[in-house]
């Protein structure tokens, strides 16, 4: 059997957050409780997404900032925050702010591109400059810039009894080198290279030069690198959904098939008009996982990972999955529990 280079580093995973409209504070309050588990279990870092007008975590960073507090050491990361929807100067202000809470523990990972639904979303979000917003890599340089203290404005100084400053407070000075880019393009890895950023290879990328999901995941790591001050030593982590059963039930087990078959179609060729190619939920034993991601043609290149939870399963699901995880899985990929 394969094997990677060394051994996996830092294990993660990433949660959607869900929650019924009628009891929205009931889910939310699951969702700490698996950030807890995961720091309990030795998790390197916990993720949240963000889903806007549905019902998951609009606002990831204000559920991390009630993590930090609930939490002493493991990482709190977003995988991702859509820009469309943010104004990179207050987002740099709630960041910092969470940061400095945590105790430097933030990993804030952005996306670009326009809102999703935007025609339809437009009006409310941006009623009157909806035609010019600019929803590409500028809006990241942006909110780069902000966090890593560059200035914000020519004003600073005492005014009053009140005092200014010219660039985005609070600062937390370590917040820019933990700063990721979640991207499924070359063109997206390379930028992240350029601007020093990390990078979280996406569980849905474009097919562009191949249609094998493991090759075009591989390459996008390549080009991260390629164009990264650090070059291979420049911080990647790779995100795919896993799913072992060593302690699952025998209605666990048949439910995490059934959610697995019914997915499994859309990974054989590329969808849509953007030729999206989606990669394949891995279900099974811990030792039969480890032997199909040794065989993975990119997380051999990687020693960071933040494996997804799917969506729409029960907490107790998750907490079989994360125990599984971390007891079982891990330790076959080398890693061992903070």
């Amino acid at each position: 059997m394969p094997v990677p280079s060394q051994p996996l580093r830092k294990l993660g995973f990433l949660t959607i957050g869900l929650f019924d409209e009628a009891d929205p504070r009931r889910g939310h309050e699951t969702t700490l409780d698996i950030i807890e588990l995961g720091e309990r279990l030795g998790f390197d870092s916990a993720w949240v997404r963000h889903r806007h007008l549905q019902y998951g975590i609009s606002s990831p960073v204000a559920v991390l900032a009630a993590a930090s507090q609930r939490t002493s050491r493991i990482e709190l990361g977003t995988a991702v925050i859509p820009l469309g929807w943010e104004n990179p100067l207050r987002l740099a202000e709630d960041l910092a702010t969470v940061d400095i809470l945590s105790g430097g523990r933030l990993n804030p990972g952005v996306s670009v591109g326009p809102p999703m639904h935007y025609d339809q979303v437009k009006n409310a979000l941006y009623p009157d400059t909806a035609k010019v917003e600019d929803f590409g890599y500028e809006r990241v340089r942006r909110l780069l810039d902000f966090v890593r203290g560059e200035t914000a404005t020519d004003f600073s100084g005492v005014e009053g009894f009140e005092v200014f400053s010219d660039r985005v407070q609070p600062h937390s000075p370590g917040l820019g080198g933990r700063m990721w880019y979640g991207g499924g393009s070359l063109s997206s890895a390379r930028w992240a290279g350029e601007h020093g950023m990390n990078f979280l290879t996406s569980s849905v990328v474009k097919a562009e030069e191949s249609e094998d999901f493991a090759d075009i995941q591989l390459s996008h790591i390549r080009e991260f690198r390629a164009h990264h001050p650090d070059g291979d030593r420049a911080r990647v982590s790779q995100g795919l959904v896993v799913i072992p059963t060593d302690s699952a039930t025998p209605e666990q087990r048949a439910k995490y098939a059934e959610y697995a078959a019914k997915r499994l179609p859309r990974t054989s060729s590329p969808q849509g008009p953007m030729r999206l190619m989606f990669a394949p939920d891995l279900v099974g034993g811990s030792a039969e996982i480890a032997a199909r991601l040794h065989a993975h043609a990119a997380f051999r290149e990687v020693t960071e990972v933040a494996f997804a939870l799917p969506f729409s399963f029960e907490h107790e699901d998750y907490v079989q999955i994360l125990t599984d995880i971390a007891t079982g899985l891990g330790p076959e990929l080398g890693w061992r529990p903070a």
